[in-house]
């Protein structure tokens, strides 16, 4: 199955000169929907992995539907002032801005392996952010795992770099 077909292409959004490539015409579909869970947890093999974390808000969709198949707990990665508890938090850079990102402080315990999910990757900064705070409580990172990589914007050389292992399921130019 070609997942790229089922992406929405949209100029401009959400500022001038970004286009942004939305998966609700992916997941709206209940086979594309299917099929990307079903790579996600195929290439999740290649991880030992103890906990499945997903970054705010478009990872949840795929990291919650991965958790509950794996049968590993789950993890929430979010936006600042949106955890109720203690939390880890971390700041960090975007293409278009900046960002706080927080986990719940007691959410890893030391030595978890955790697999990172989120629907995409640019620049890396978001998926780099989401490690520290794994890093902050002693946890490990198994993975990231990402339905689409920007590969023109390097997301993936930097975390490759950083030693962290990285797959995705359909890549796409930034720009």
């Amino acid at each position: 199955m070609n997942l790229k077909e089922y992406i929405r292409s949209i100029p401009d959004y959400p500022k001038k000169d970004i286009l942004f490539r939305d998966i609700t015409t992916l997941i709206k579909n209940e086979k594309t929907f299917k099929y990307s869970i079903d790579q996600i947890i195929e290439r999740s093999k290649k991880f030992k992995v103890d906990k499945i974390a997903a970054i705010e808000s478009r990872g949840f969709v795929f990291g919650s539907a991965v958790s509950y198949l794996l049968n590993k707990p789950f993890i929430l990665m979010r936006k600042k002032n949106k955890l109720p508890a203690p939390t880890h938090s971390v700041d960090f850079k975007l293409e278009y801005g900046t960002a706080t990102m927080e986990m719940h402080k007691d959410a890893i315990n030391s030595g978890d392996n955790v697999l990172l999910i989120d629907d995409l990757i640019a620049t890396g900064g978001t998926a780099s952010a989401a490690a520290k705070l794994i890093e902050m409580s002693n946890g490990k990172v198994a993975g990231f795992i990402f339905v689409i990589n920007l590969f023109d914007l390097n997301g993936t050389d930097n975390l490759l770099k950083k030693g962290y292992k990285v797959e995705s399921l359909i890549e796409f130019p930034g720009h």
